[in-house]
């Protein structure tokens, strides 16, 4: 317990020191150390007070599964996140953008399909999942649909939002200048609603892969994440099953972090942008 407390002390006191400091280095230094530590001490915790592996094996036990298992964690990290979570994004957020300039367009649309279209997103995965598997088959087109189905809502209310997020002096002054609502979509309302779309894929990359995983368990091909963590489950291989989150864990963190780099490429000029840019030059 000591040596449990001592590194959890170190660690600390190493976070404090770093985070007072500045720069680019501490800063990603500080998570770096901080997620070390978390897993140095899971590693001191399982293997002094003895856990057994099937209730929470030790991050080196973990780490050895992923190094055996390279070429299975491979293939099925290609069919959830390539296939069914990568595809039905693209496809879900595409659909959105599209629908969301529509509804900006139309005042019926508006008042008609944004109530069915939160009722819709209130529906519990567990419910549509087994329909669409049925519908679209066991391959990952179904394990798509439902990423589609779970990404479009999100990404729809944040573009309404942001469509709407242009001032009515900003808006005059485009009607004073004779533009089109299409110059004005473009020049003017688009790049006012970017923080508002990055927002809505930002969650739309964890329900992504949170869905994708979760519609293989109810029938796929034999290869998958979600596949892999049911089966696995049931033959108590605990050690495979948390080397397939490690490996989704990763996967959204990194999918995430693409996004949110092309959101500061896009929205360089936004206040929250210049003031981040602002404290790292600091």
């Amino acid at each position: 317990m000591g040596v449990v407390l001592a590194v959890w002390l170190g660690a600390w006191w190493a976070n404090a020191r770093l985070s007072a400091a500045r720069g680019r280095v501490p800063r990603l230094l500080v998570p770096a150390i901080f997620g070390l530590t978390l897993l140095v001490l899971w590693e001191l915790t399982v293997r002094l007070f003895g856990v057994p592996g099937v209730i929470l094996p030790p991050p080196s036990a973990i780490g050895a599964r992923i190094a055996d298992s390279a070429d299975i964690l491979w293939t099925d990290f290609v069919q959830t996140f390539v296939k069914g979570a990568l595809s039905g994004y693209v496809i879900g957020c595409g659909a959105a953008l599209l629908t969301a300039v529509a509804i900006d367009r139309s005042a019926f649309l508006k008042r008609g399909l944004l109530p069915v279209g939160n009722f819709i997103a209130a529906l519990p995965i567990v419910g549509t999942a087994p329909i669409l598997v049925m519908w679209f088959g066991f391959d990952w087109q179904s394990k798509a649909a439902v990423v589609v189905v779970m990404v479009f809502f999100p990404v729809l209310v944040n573009t309404v939002a942001g469509l709407a997020a242009a001032d009515a002096m900003q808006r005059d002054l485009m009607r004073t200048y004779g533009a089109s609502w299409g110059q004005a979509l473009i020049k003017l309302r688009l790049p006012a609603a970017m923080p508002f779309i990055f927002n809505g894929l930002k969650i739309a990359t964890t329900l992504a892969l949170i869905g994708a995983i979760v519609a293989e368990f109810f029938g796929s091909p034999t290869r998958g994440m979600g596949f892999r963590i049911s089966t696995a489950v049931g033959q108590l291989a605990l050690d495979l099953v948390w080397a397939e989150i490690a490996v989704a864990a990763v996967a959204g963190s990194v999918f995430y972090g693409a996004v949110a780099a092309v959101e500061r490429g896009v929205t360089f000029w936004h206040p929250s942008q210049r003031k981040r840019n602002g404290s790292r030059g600091g």
